[in-house]
C-alpha cells in the first residue's frame, strides 16, 4: 500500500486507460477522484472498480473539460474535500479526417481536451503539491506524440504539445521538495495500441478475419507500425503510473516513457 494517505484524480477515468490507472493507484492504498462524461451505470461500475482493487476512498465528478470556467469549479469542488497529490491527465477524443476535409470545430473540441484541459488542471493543482513538497502530474501523451500519423492532425498536433508542456512544467518545479517528500515530478507516458472497448470493433474485424483467433487478429491489427505486435492493457499502463508515484522516482521528471512496442525504436 505505497499510495495510502495519498489522493490521486484521474481525469477521462469512468473506461479504458484512465479506469486501468485509476484501480492501479487503488490497489496501492490511493483514494481515487474519478472524472469523465458517462451514464450513471457506467460511473456506478467504475466505482465498484476502483474500490474493489482497493481505494482508500471514491468520488466521481462529471464535467465538460472544453469548458474551462467549469474546470475551475470542479477543482475547487475537490480541493475542497482535501489535497490532490496525484494528477493523471488522461482525457481524450479523437476524430480522423486529413486536414483539408477535417471539421473545424473538430479541432478546437480535441485541442480543448487532448492539450488545454491538461494544461487547465497543472495550473489549478501544482501549487498546492509545491506546498507540501510532494506531487506527481502524469500525463497520457500517445505515440503519436512522438510520431505521426495521415487524417490525425489535431490528435497528433496536441499529443506533441502534451510533451511539451510536461517538460515546461518539469523544469517550473523540479526543485521543489526532496529525496524525503518525494518532490514534484511530471512526465507523459505515450501509449501505443492498447486493448480497450474503444477499438474493440476494430480488434473484433481482424479476428473474424483469422477464424476467431484473436492474437492473430491482434498481430494483424498492430503488423504497420507496432513491432512487437501485442498490444498493452490499461493495467499495465496504471502499473508505470504507480512506480512513477512512487519517492523512487522523485528524479524521473520531464520524460515520455513510450510504452509502444518498438513503434517508435524504427
Amino acid at each position: 500500500m505505497t499510495l495510502k494517505g495519498k489522493r490521486a484524480f484521474i481525469t477521462g477515468s469512468f473506461q479504458g486507460i484512465g479506469l486501468g490507472i485509476a484501480t492501479s493507484l487503488a490497489a496501492e492504498g490511493a483514494s481515487i477522484v474519478l472524472h469523465g462524461l458517462a451514464d450513471e451505470t457506467t460511473i456506478a461500475a467504475a466505482e465498484k472498480a476502483v474500490l474493489a482493487a482497493g481505494a482508500a476512498k471514491v468520488e466521481s465528478h462529471v464535467s465538460d473539460l472544453r469548458d474551462v470556467k467549469a474546470t475551475e469549479d470542479l477543482i475547487a469542488k475537490i480541493l475542497a474535500n482535501g489535497p490532490v497529490d496525484i494528477l493523471c491527465n488522461n482525457a481524450g477524443i479523437q476524430y480522423t479526417a486529413t486536414i483539408a476535409e477535417m471539421p473545424r470545430e473538430k479541432w478546437n473540441d480535441i485541442v480543448a481536451i487532448n492539450l488545454t484541459s491538461f494544461f487547465d488542471t497543472m495550473r489549478l493543482l501544482l501549487p498546492q503539491m509545491k506546498e507540501r513538497g510532494y506531487g506527481r502530474v502524469i500525463n497520457t501523451a500517445s505515440v503519436h506524440g512522438l510520431v505521426a500519423s495521415a487524417a490525425k492532425a489535431p490528435y497528433v498536433s496536441a499529443k506533441h504539445g502534451v510533451i511539451g508542456l510536461t517538460k515546461v512544467a518539469a523544469l517550473e518545479y523540479a526543485v521543489v521538495g526532496s529525496r524525503e517528500t518525494g518532490g514534484v515530478t511530471i512526465n507523459a507516458i505515450c501509449p501505443g495500441w492498447v486493448e480497450t472497448a474503444l477499438i474493440e470493433p476494430q480488434i473484433q474485424a481482424k479476428v473474424d478475419l483469422h477464424n476467431g483467433d484473436r492474437a492473430a487478429g491482434i498481430a494483424d491489427l498492430l503488423s504497420e507500425k507496432q513491432p512487437s505486435r501485442r498490444m498493452s492493457t490499461p493495467e499495465e499502463i496504471g502499473a508505470i503510473a504507480v512506480f512513477l508515484c512512487s519517492n523512487a522516482a522523485h528524479n524521473i521528471t520531464g520524460v515520455d516513457i513510450a510504452v509502444d512496442g518498438g513503434w517508435t525504436a524504427q
